[in-house]
């Protein structure tokens, strides 16, 4: 790919644009907008214009199209073929692979989505109830801010596990390829995704739950028998027993059930959105958000410098330490 410099550095030409420099090419202009893109200058032959750095290749989708009388998605008519003919979760299934779900497949997504959607007053509800509290006409950012925080360690450690569980899969025989990871990340000195939890240190029960759906289901395979594998060699390995948590399930029973591995990380997401929404229900009847603010304030120590005299009061930021 040709290389491409945004140029900023001799100011603007008339009309708000900038100098867009290629390798071996002439100086290019840019339009300045509130959203500035990078163009790449004729990148490939025959091209008649300016094409989008990265792979831009589709201009195509296949997810939904409208006109003045009729709604289609993924191939159906949305009045005709979906509405109060199929429930949300199945809704979810097509919308994503594109085709509906079997039975089984929607009753292990469904569990997922029950599972991991409330599981109180985790730092994403208190972020959202303690946002809400602050900005209480926007219930979007509410929303937003307990969504944000979903990474490696709360909502996100789904996909985690199921990208963990796929690497193991793709190796070979389960049994060699969950020691060879373990090692891996033991070596490292890296958790392993989907395994110990905070407050269910023996089990969490969660799991079995999901695992039996799966099983009664008829959809447990693979990625639950290395799901388990890697549960029953962790201690040895790592010399510390650590529980599968429902992460470790989610990610097993979704890949086992034919969900795609780029699009579990949206399945907490979903979930955790409507319990978000319930939260932020209860935060406009019932307020706490404050409480939560006070609570996290009176728990912290100040332990900086201050002026000769000073002493911060209760609440205000913590307790002078000693």
């Amino acid at each position: 790919m040709r290389e491409v410099y945004f140029d900023m550095r001799n100011g603007k030409s008339e009309g708000g644009s900038f100098n867009l420099t290629c390798k071996r090419s002439k100086p290019q202009h840019i339009r300045n907008s509130n959203s500035i893109s990078l163009y790449e200058i004729g990148s490939s032959p025959g091209s008649t214009g300016d094409v989008k750095i990265g792979a831009q290749a589709h201009r195509s989708s296949a997810i939904s199209a409208a006109n003045p009388h009729q709604i289609v998605v993924r191939g159906l008519d949305l009045c005709r073929d979906l509405v109060g003919k199929i429930t949300f979760t199945e809704h979810v299934w097509l919308l994503v692979t594109g085709k509906l779900p079997s039975v089984a497949q929607r009753r292990v997504l469904d569990s997922a989505l029950v599972a991991i959607a409330e599981h109180g007053l985790v730092p994403s509800v208190v972020a959202s109830r303690m946002t809400l509290a602050a900005a209480p006409e926007a219930l979007q950012g509410a929303v937003a801010a307990g969504i944000l925080g979903c990474g490696s360690v709360i909502l996100g450690s789904a996909e985690a596990a199921a990208r963990f569980f796929k690497g193991i899969a793709d190796r070979g025989p389960a049994s060699a390829a969950v020691r060879e990871a373990l090692i891996e990340f033991r070596d490292r000195r890296q958790p392993v995704p989907g395994y110990g939890h905070p407050l269910h240190k023996a089990q969490d029960p969660r799991v079995e739950a999901l695992l039996k759906v799966a099983t009664e289901s008829g959809v447990a395979g693979r990625y639950i028998e290395i799901a388990r594998a890697v549960e029953s060699l962790v201690p040895e390995i790592l010399s510390k027993a650590l529980v599968m948590n429902v992460s470790a399930a989610i990610g097993a029973v979704l890949l086992d059930a034919g969900y795609p591995l780029l699009a579990v990380k949206g399945v907490p997401i979903l979930a955790r959105t409507a319990s978000l929404i319930a939260h932020l229900l209860e935060e406009q009847e019932r307020p706490i958000g404050f409480v939560l603010a006070h609570s996290g304030a009176a728990a912290i120590r100040y332990d900086g410098d201050s002026p000769e005299g000073f002493v911060p009061s209760e609440g205000s930021g913590g307790v002078k330490a000693d």
